[in-house]
């Protein structure tokens, strides 16, 4: 049985050679490309419902505009039978943490072993998950750290954990129990503490500082 892969990168040298190492695999084949988050939604919002739906999404972190992980949440909360794999040039504690709370299923450095890239879509096609074995050592020193000491309330974090799943107003009051002002108002408290500009720039700015 062939994946179908979605690659996403910017560069075009660096996905040509993607593209090559990929389809070199007969297991896999990169049946759709974007050069960027919003035109990845664009190839799923016609590929989902065609004779080759993608079953995973390979992601550049540093992508313009709408960044990896922003494309990752965004991807999760439309598509979420979509696997994704996130690509990066940089071993970066913040940015490996992120990646994974945005719902990446493996994270691979471009600067491996071409091998290790196969192994995480395979191993993401499959329904496990899968780490570059360099950039482990972040994972397990957030397991052993506290998280970032967090401006929110339980409560507006409750609240804005729901927002991250892609929850309205209605439905996180009947989730928590609480009136739909109440919510409302709460939101606002979050925008004020986070100096976000709306909800979905709070979430993914609470993904990046490991507040979720």
């Amino acid at each position: 049985m062939t994946t179908h892969v979605l690659l996403v990168e910017d560069h075009a040298f660096t996905r040509d050679g993607l593209r090559a190492a990929i389809n070199l695999e007969l297991d896999l084949r990169v049946t759709a490309e974007a050069r960027s988050g919003e035109e990845a939604l664009d190839v799923l919002a016609r590929t989902q419902t065609g004779p080759q739906p993608v079953q995973v999404a390979v992601l550049d972190i540093g992508l313009p505009g709408m960044d990896g992980i922003q494309t990752a949440a965004e991807i999760g909360r439309r598509y979420p039978q979509v696997r994704m794999v996130m690509l990066t040039a940089h071993d970066l504690r913040d940015e490996v943490l992120a990646a994974l709370a945005s719902g990446a299923h493996a994270y691979c450095l471009k600067s491996a072993d071409p091998d290790l890239l196969l192994l995480g879509i395979r191993a993401a096609a499959s329904g496990s998950a899968y780490l570059d074995p360099q950039i482990a050592h972040h994972v397990l020193g957030s397991i052993r750290t506290p998280h970032a000491t967090s401006p929110l309330t339980p409560r507006e974090t409750e609240v804005l954990r729901l927002i991250a799943d892609g929850q309205g107003n209605r439905d996180i009051a009947a989730s928590l129990g609480i009136s739909v002002s109440t919510v409302k108002l709460h939101v606002q408290e979050i925008l004020v503490k986070l100096h976000a500009a709306d909800r979905t720039q709070a979430a993914v700015q609470a993904l990046r500082q490991g507040l979720l």
